[in-house]
């Protein structure tokens, strides 16, 4: 996983390249977008009035978790592997 992301860590700057985990990484979101191309949101909620949390997951497994703010930026919070749905039981 860790080496798709390498373009857009590199493009995000030294100390993100370094360590992708150990800063947020921050974007306009057309660009983050772009980015996670091949990628689609399974889930999305809001976490206040300017700001949206996405998952975003690939067929692989890969998620990537992403806040999205009115103002038009994007960032990255956290990324894994292992991604698995899951349906809850019915009420």
């Amino acid at each position: 996983m860790w080496w798709r992301l390498v373009p857009f860590l590199v493009a995000a700057g030294p100390a993100a390249a370094q360590s992708p985990i150990a800063e947020v990484i921050c974007v306009p979101r057309a660009e983050l977008v772009q980015r996670l191309q091949g990628a689609r949101v399974v889930g999305a909620g809001l976490r206040d009035t300017e700001a949206v949390l996405e998952v975003w997951t690939r067929d692989s497994g890969d998620w990537t978790l992403v806040q999205s703010y009115a103002n038009g930026t994007a960032c990255i919070l956290a990324m894994g592997e292992a991604w698995e749905a899951v349906t809850p039981p019915p009420a």
